[in-house]
C-alpha cells in the first residue's frame, strides 16, 4: 500500500497466504483474508468437509471487473473547486506511463512512495491495478485540462490496511501525489483532497468514511488532510511504515 503524499500542499516533503502441509481434521472457525469460515467435522475418522460461508464482499471481489467495486470513477465527472475545474481520469498505460514514471522519480515523491527507478517498475505498479480485481483504481488528477496529480482510489475494507484498524464496510481510501514541484506549496493538496473526498461520498452512497494512511513522518501531508476535513484517528503500524490514520466521516462532512 503506497503511502499517501499530500505534502505537496505545503512543501516539498511530499499477501500471499503461506503454503502449508495438509493438517489433521479440526473443528471450529478458521481465518481467511475475508473473514472466518467453519470446518464441519462430525466424524473424526472421516475426511475433512469444509462448509464455506463466504462474505458477500468476497463474491463481489471476484466479480470486480464486471460490477465495479468503486462505482467507476471514470464516470464521476468534473467538479468545480476554488482552484479550477477538476476531474479524476483513470490512467491509460499507453499514454500516461511516462508522466507517472517521471513523477515517481522526483526525490520528494520517491521518499514516501518508494517507486523510483526504471520505467518498468512504474509500469508493473500500474498494471497490477489496471488488470487486477477492481479494488483499486489509479487515476490522473486533471486540473483545468492539465494532468497534475496521481491518485489511487481503493476499497480500504478489501485492502490489507483493513487488518490494522476497525474497518467498516465500503470504507474507501485515497493515495495522492502532486506531480510537479511548481504545483506544491500552493494549497492545492488540501483543496483537491476535499474535492475528491466529496466526490467519493457523493458517488458512493454506501461509503460512510473516506480514509488515508500517510506516513507519520510526513507532517505536511497530515496537515493537508486535516485542512481538507479529515480527522486524525490513530497511529497504525503497517508493514512498510508507521502511519497516521486519517478519516473523513460522512456525518461530519458539513462540520469539518
Amino acid at each position: 500500500m503506497p503511502p499517501t503524499d499530500a505534502s505537496a500542499d505545503t512543501g516539498p516533503v511530499p499477501a500471499q497466504p503461506d503454503s502449508a502441509a495438509p493438517r489433521a481434521a479440526t473443528a471450529g472457525p478458521r481465518n481467511s483474508a475475508f473473514g472466518h469460515f467453519t470446518v464441519e467435522d462430525d466424524d473424526p475418522d472421516s475426511e475433512d468437509t469444509l462448509e464455506l460461508c463466504l462474505p458477500a464482499e468476497f463474491v463481489a471481489l471476484r466479480a470486480g471487473a464486471t460490477t465495479g467495486l468503486l462505482g467507476r470513477p471514470a464516470t464521476w465527472g468534473p467538479v468545480v473547486t476554488p482552484v479550477g475545474s477538476f476531474q479524476l481520469m483513470p490512467v491509460r498505460l499507453d499514454q500516461d506511463l511516462s508522466l507517472v514514471h517521471r513523477w515517481m522519480n522526483d526525490p520528494a515523491v520517491a521518499e514516501f512512495w518508494e517507486l523510483a527507478g526504471p520505467r518498468n517498475r512504474t509500469e508493473e505498479h500500474l498494471r497490477a491495478q489496471l488488470h487486477g480485481d477492481g479494488r483499486s483504481v489509479p487515476c490522473l488528477g486533471v486540473l483545468d485540462g492539465t494532468p497534475m496529480s496521481y491518485w489511487e482510489i481503493y476499497r480500504a475494507d478489501l485492502d490489507p490496511l483493513a487488518r490494522h484498524y476497525p474497518v467498516r464496510p465500503h470504507d474507501t481510501g485515497i493515495h495522492l501525489l502532486v506531480g510537479d514541484a511548481a504545483d506544491r506549496g500552493r494549497g492545492l493538496g488540501s483543496v483537491l483532497l476535499r474535492a475528491v473526498a466529496d466526490l467519493i461520498l457523493d458517488r458512493r452512497p454506501a461509503c460512510a468514511r473516506v480514509v488515508a494512511e500517510p506516513d507519520l513522518r510526513n507532517t505536511p501531508s497530515i496537515a493537508a488532510f486535516l485542512s481538507a476535513g479529515f480527522r486524525f484517528a490513530a497511529e497504525a503500524d503497517l508493514p512498510d511504515k508507521r502511519a497516521a490514520l486519517m478519516i473523513r466521516d460522512r456525518v461530519l462532512r458539513d462540520v469539518l
